[in-house]
């Protein structure tokens, strides 16, 4: 895990090819040798990282089922996420690196793993508007919003700071993003807010 934290911070500094694996051995206050045990080359290091980054985001919808209030869980869902992209924005922005790229190393992935996931992920959504839990939406254009909406503000960091005034964001402002994503997506698919006490507790 102190490997790829230090390693994708490194990659989304200096891309794949400016990145040294020295560099990520520093960072992660490692031997290089130690890094070499764990990853044979940089390469082999750079999709680990993107994995363990689609995988950590993924799993805050990976437990959601029928059963679920769908407007509990989709809160649930863009909140963890803003969150994550606040925590660690470097994983948002070499992952947009990597598909602005045409996914050279992940064209595998998106295949094998990640289509057949966003399908049964859609399929549980399609299940809550069989059951009238949901109005009919599109259940694949729906996780698309939720990934574009919830990663903007990592992507774009330097640009939403500039235009809204600010140095950094804060808690405060965190929380409002949290509150008008959720609010919007909801209202959107034609489920009713959560109430603010809720809101405020994840």
């Amino acid at each position: 895990a102190t490997i790829l934290l230090a390693a994708q911070e490194e990659f989304a500094l200096h891309g794949l090819k400016g990145t040294r694996m020295q560099a990520i051995a520093d960072r992660a206050g490692l031997p290089k040798a130690n890094v070499h045990y764990y990853f044979k080359n940089k390469e082999s290091l750079y999709l680990a990282v993107l994995n363990n980054i689609i995988a950590t985001w993924n799993m805050f919808f990976d437990d959601v089922s029928v059963n679920d209030d769908p407007a509990i869980a989709l809160d649930k869902f863009i909140r963890q996420k803003v969150r994550m992209s606040f925590e660690q924005p470097s994983a948002s922005r070499l992952f947009a690196s990597e598909i602005i790229q045409g996914a050279p190393h992940l064209s595998g992935y998106l295949q094998d793993v990640m289509r057949p996931w966003v399908h049964e992920r859609a399929a549980i959504i399609q299940q809550w508007i069989d059951a009238g839990k949901l109005p009919a939406t599109d259940p694949v254009l729906l996780i698309f919003m939720l990934w574009s909406t919830t990663q903007h503000y990592a992507d774009f960091q330097v640009q939403v700071l500039s235009v809204l005034g600010r140095d950094k964001f804060d808690i405060a402002m965190i929380n409002h993003i949290s509150d008008f994503l959720s609010q919007t997506i909801l209202l959107g698919c034609g489920l009713k807010p959560l109430a603010p006490p809720y809101r405020s507790t994840q």
